[in-house]
């Protein structure tokens, strides 16, 4: 079984950065990929971020390229998503989320487990 809870969260100035975790327990989640999404209120959760289980392939959503940056520490078996130059359009809550081999970074039917989410609120 593998749990995720993140932390991180808060709020913002337009233009600040903020740095949001996701601890990971579970012998084999260093060997999941796994990915951020976020859901704006009254909006569909979406894709925002994904990593391999080897932390050697990123890809990122057009709306997050170039600011928003994905790690992971399998170490530490923690993920994390470095936010850069935020804008108020980033608010949403963010989740954290793992899935098993296969499948696609995108879609968020292919994962598996996720986390219970941490709000992240830019200002104008």
């Amino acid at each position: 079984q593998v749990q995720l809870v993140e932390s991180g969260g808060g709020l913002v100035q337009a233009g600040g950065s903020l740095r949001v975790s996701c601890a990971a327990s579970g012998r084999t989640v260093s060997t999941y990929p796994m990915g951020w999404f976020r859901q704006a209120p009254g909006k569909e959760r979406e894709f925002a971020a994904g990593i391999s289980w080897s932390g050697g392939t990123t890809v990122y959503a057009d709306s997050v390229k170039g600011r928003f940056t994905i790690s992971r520490d399998n170490a530490k078996n923690t993920l994390y998503l470095q936010m850069n130059s935020l804008k108020p359009e980033d608010t949403a809550v963010y989740y954290c989320a793992a899935r098993r081999m296969g499948g696609s970074y995108y879609r968020e039917d292919d994962y598996s487990y996720w986390g219970q989410g941490t709000q992240v609120t830019v200002s104008s």
